[in-house]
């Protein structure tokens, strides 16, 4: 189980300053806490293995989710 109430939430260095990002957190374990900034702490969390968002994020930067 996370204790998310010790959780840093950080948004992406490409956020463009508005509200409606995402927001991930480290936690303990490894693990990787992502939520919606908006609704911020009422937000729910998703929590994923810190391997499988590492996998995630190689796959954002390689390109493979580009839709333009």
């Amino acid at each position: 189980m996370n204790d998310l109430a010790e959780a840093h939430w950080f948004k992406s260095s490409r956020s463009q300053g508005g509200e409606a990002c995402v927001e991930a957190a480290h936690l303990r374990g490894g693990s990787v806490g992502v939520r919606d900034s908006k609704l911020g702490t009422t937000s729910p969390v998703l929590i994923f293995d810190g391997s499988v968002w590492d996998r995630f994020n190689d796959a954002v930067k390689s390109g493979h989710f580009d839709c333009l």
